[in-house]
């Protein structure tokens, strides 16, 4: 069983920065890969980036490469999203997820979430 909890989410203008972490309980942690996905009002829940449980693999959906950068640190079963350049388009709720099925954008394929944190870019 994987328990996870997402904070660092806030209001911040276009151009700025935020980090996202997602700590987790249980003690397989480290062999979940970890997923971040965003809600925005009236859509879709949306991949954001993944992370393999190794950290040696991750990957980014197109709007964010270059942008966003996914890590993990398995000595403090936490996983972290930086983003950098934040655009008004990315204000979102953003979840956290974990699964064993490899760092993929699908989301039938993590069986735990978070509850989500906040995020608005104001231009």
């Amino acid at each position: 069983q994987v328990q996870l909890v997402e904070s660092g989410g806030g209001s911040v203008q276009a151009g700025g920065s935020l980090r996202l972490s997602c700590a987790a309980s249980g003690r397989t942690f480290s062999t979940y890969d970890k997923g971040w996905f965003r809600q925005a009002p009236g859509k879709a829940r949306e991949f954001v980036a993944a992370i393999s449980w190794n950290g040696r693999t991750t990957y980014y959906t197109d709007s964010v490469k270059g942008r966003f950068t996914i890590s993990r640190d398995n000595a403090k079963n936490t996983v972290y999203l930086q983003m950098n350049s934040l655009k008004p388009e990315d204000t979102a709720d953003y979840y956290c997820a974990a699964g064993q099925n490899g760092p993929r954008a699908s989301r039938d394929l993590y069986a735990y979430w978070g509850q989500g944190t906040q995020v608005t870019v104001s231009s």
